[in-house]
């Protein structure tokens, strides 16, 4: 199992508060964070499967549902549905999945 996927799935179990949060603000927004953390982890999981191309196309789909996810966080942040430091976790969580993302996307060749 990639280390990726346990981050994913550890990014994930830090957002439940974070989207309730924003949920009682902005419905659509909550569930849109709670898509594109679920395609972080969907992605990852596919890609492990895969080779060549379609694995590495795969793992940039993670990446940008992390992307995706960072925006969210920060529209609820500067919409103040939820404090900063209530972030920092998933902030943490995202930062390191990008860069396991990035490595990735960016092997190379032996």
């Amino acid at each position: 199992m990639l280390i990726a996927y346990t981050v994913a799935v550890e990014l994930i179990g830090s957002l439940p508060g974070v989207i309730e949060a924003v949920v009682r603000h902005d419905r659509s927004l909550g569930e849109q964070l709670r898509r594109a953390a679920s395609s972080v982890l969907l992605n990852v999981a596919e890609g492990e499967r895969r080779v060549g191309r379609d694995r590495t196309h795969l793992f940039r789909i993670a990446a940008g549902s992390c992307a995706e996810v960072r925006a969210a966080l920060d529209v609820a942040s500067a919409w103040r549905y939820v404090p900063e430091d209530s972030l920092r976790r998933s902030r943490e969580l995202l930062d390191r999945e990008l860069g396991l993302l990035w490595g990735l996307t960016h092997r190379r060749a032996a």
